[in-house]
């Protein structure tokens, strides 16, 4: 017996509960007691259609409910987001928060449930406790913090699950993912960096970050082949200002290595960081060196602080571009979108105000 479901009227199957798939932003649920052969159609991408074996075994029941984004039924929508810094950094970890918030306010739904500041060790509890207040959606801002989902997403299957958790996160069963390749991102953005030195002067960047993580190293490595690809005597000297684990809110440690980059001669900064990447634009702005964003993509346009250039890898970003599709159906768990420079404008870099010969 063959199923076919055409989504004009969105109606899928439901019945009592036991094997949980999605598509086209609807939920469906089927119930055996007996074993039947069947194709996943919910597992591959986009499905229009699935079918059951030939004949229907006793034991088997089939209903239909319409469900959307509200995947437990409750009659409201509630995105939840977890974030491993502060919620109101103004950088990588608030990217995020705010795009949360405007994208539930643009569909109507419940203000989000934010929970920031969670530490790799304490990500399975926290991203439990999130899970448990009746949310819908679970939006994860970084892969530090997403070794617990495939856990969880057993625990909680009637959630939707998104990652944004970068370069080398593996495709997930029950996880919508967003990714990008980080060293494309950051060779361009040496490459933008190398323009504004030819135009102001000087030679030296420094890089300001955690604690030697690898996708720091990345980071460096291909910042760095991005200067020399201009001119073969720029470089990029980084300095690690947390404590390991994934500690980009060292305030005081940040400043200390401000302060000596700039006695080396750096004429340029770069603050790889969360909770401390404000104070170090503040400190280059009274310095008068060339500074950029990591990851913010919003910050040409603000006052209050001075941006020369944005490296776009915008958590909140992503999120805009990725959740029409969740919400459409568009976008389903255990896929991945690859946002890639060149291609997608959420990467890259931009420099704030460019001469001709610079855009």
């Amino acid at each position: 017996m063959q199923f076919r479901f055409a989504f004009v009227r969105p109606r899928l199957p439901e019945a009592a509960l036991d094997r949980p798939g999605r598509a086209n932003g609807y939920a469906f649920f089927v119930q055996c007691s007996d074993r039947i052969d069947q194709r996943r159609g919910w597992n591959s991408g986009n499905a229009q259609s699935f079918t059951l074996g030939a004949d229907l075994p006793a034991g088997w029941s089939v209903t239909f409910r319409e469900v959307g984004v509200d995947t437990n039924g409750d009659g409201k929508v509630v995105l939840g987001v977890a974030v491993a810094g502060p919620r109101d950094d103004g950088a990588y970890y608030q990217a995020l928060v705010d795009a949360a918030e405007e994208i539930s306010a643009r569909y109507g739904w419940e203000t989000p449930i934010i929970i920031e500041n969670i530490e790799p060790a304490a990500a399975d509890q926290e991203l439990d406790n999130l899970a448990a207040q009746g949310v819908d959606i679970i939006a994860v801002g970084a892969g530090e913090i997403a070794d617990p989902v495939p856990d969880l997403i057993a625990k909680y299957p009637d959630i939707f699950w998104y990652c944004n958790c970068g370069t080398g996160y593996p495709q997930t069963d029950g996880l919508a993912l967003s990714t990008n390749d980080g060293a494309e991102i950051e060779y361009v953005a040496g490459v933008a960096t190398a323009l504004l030195l030819q135009e102001r002067g000087g030679d030296l960047v420094s890089m300001i970050g955690c604690c030697d993580l690898g996708f720091e190293i990345e980071t460096e490595l291909a910042f760095r082949a991005g200067l020399k690809a201009i001119d073969p005597s720029y470089d990029v000297v980084y300095t690690p200002t947390g404590n390991y684990p994934f500690d980009f809110d060292n305030v005081a440690g940040a400043t200390e290595a401000f302060n000596g980059a700039l006695d080396a001669g750096a004429d340029a900064v770069y603050p790889y960081l969360g909770g401390a990447h404000e104070p170090v634009v503040q400190l280059a702005n009274e310095a008068g060196i060339i500074v950029m964003s990591a990851g913010p993509s919003g910050v040409c346009e603000r006052t209050d602080l001075h941006w020369d250039m944005a490296v776009l890898f915008d958590g909140g970003d992503f999120a805009r571009a990725i959740f029409p599709g969740i919400v459409s159906g568009d976008v389903v768990e255990g896929s991945i979108k690859l946002f890639a420079v060149g291609v997608d404008p959420e990467v890259g870099a931009k420099i704030c105000a460019p001469t001709d010969e610079q855009k």
